[in-house]
């Protein structure tokens, strides 16, 4: 039986520490649980936000509707050879401690994606991504729960139409699904990466001179302690906005404009310009009003430093994104899903 509450408060389920309130809230562990959930009519005629960690929200103001907090667990291993193991893990448990799961049975493919705030499965949603590696080159599938239906069901890698930080579930299937498993395909003789941001540098001062995946997952940590804040001291959602994608010619005229320009090639012969680096010449890293600020270690986070409102943080979000836009002609996306 799925127990009901209301006027529920949220400060403890969004790393960003929102004090706003739920109008229904439930948490659900078992599938008869969230098919019990929808075939009631508990959810008739409300709005629903499926909840997991919710460390990529934004709220802005009180949540008139049902938030279903999923809290599944369990780690299965389904099959294995030689060279790969596929291991469906429930969507409620707590990314990096699969992280951890996998650096102890030596399975790699996750390492560079150490310390990422949330759940497992908001991972396809957002196809969340960090030094050369996002999720969708190690997803295998996802089970599905339709949220009118209440039947389960499977969805391929080819099908989750992964983007950068995007996916079908942040389109299509947006507040239709709700992602019960993911099944990853991981590495038994894992090819380490080492070639996107500080790792390579971060192993050398570590001495860790022929690294496997834990000394990776090791600077990866160093690295992230080091630049952003721990949500459970500071509200934040780590990096608010996404690198922006622009074609080569656009780099080369923005280059000559300005040539410390941060830029990273893509295979698809266009540019992923830093948006940290395009936030900081607008002078915003470090600046605070009242308890919204840019962190001062990473122009990509803003925080909260206690009680700020979400409008507060919104607009001082806005206020970047249109700085930026004036001075470089490079419009920001945000990151974080603002409710």
């Amino acid at each position: 039986m799925v127990t009901i509450k209301y006027n529920q408060p949220l400060t403890s389920y969004n790393t960003f520490r929102m004090d706003v309130i739920a109008s229904s809230f439930c948490t659900v562990r078992t599938l008869d649980e969230v098919q019990e959930l929808i075939v009631s009519d508990k959810l008739a005629g409300k709005q629903l936000l499926i909840l997991g960690g919710g460390s990529n929200l934004l709220f802005c103001k009180d949540f008139d509707g049902m938030v279903i907090h999923v809290q599944n667990s369990g780690i299965r291993v389904l099959r294995e050879d030689e060279d790969e193991v596929f291991v469906r893990v429930a969507a409620g448990e707590n990314w990096h401690e699969f992280v951890l799961w996998c650096l102890e049975k030596g399975y790699g493919g996750i390492e560079n994606l150490s310390l990422i705030p949330g759940t497992v499965g908001s991972s396809p949603i957002q196809n969340i991504g960090a030094y050369g590696v996002e999720v969708k080159d190690v997803f295998d599938s996802a089970e599905l729960i339709d949220l009118k239906s209440a039947i389960l069901y499977p969805i391929d890698r080819e099908a989750c139409r992964f983007g950068y930080r995007d996916s079908i579930f942040k389109q299509e299937l947006k507040g239709k699904v709700m992602v019960w498993s993911v099944t990853f395909k991981l590495l038994k003789n894992p090819l380490i990466q080492l070639e996107y941001g500080a790792i390579r540098e971060e192993l050398n001062r570590m001495g860790r001179l022929n690294p496997g995946i834990k000394d990776v997952s090791d600077a990866v940590c160093n690295i992230r302690r080091s630049k952003l804040p721990d949500p459970n001291e500071t509200g934040n959602a780590g990096s608010f906005f996404k690198n922006p994608t622009i074609s080569a010619e656009r780099s080369l005229l923005l280059k000559t404009a300005f040539p410390g320009l941060v830029s990273y090639q893509l295979p698809d012969g266009n540019v992923k310009l830093a948006a940290g680096w395009l936030i900081e010449q607008c002078r915003w890293k470090g600046i605070r009003r009242g308890d919204a600020g840019v962190h001062p270690k990473q122009a990509l986070c803003i925080v909260n430093y206690g009680n700020a409102t979400g409008s507060e943080i919104l607009e001082l979000a806005e206020d970047i994104q249109q700085s930026v836009l004036e001075q470089f002609d490079v419009l920001l996306d945000m990151e974080v899903n603002v409710i």
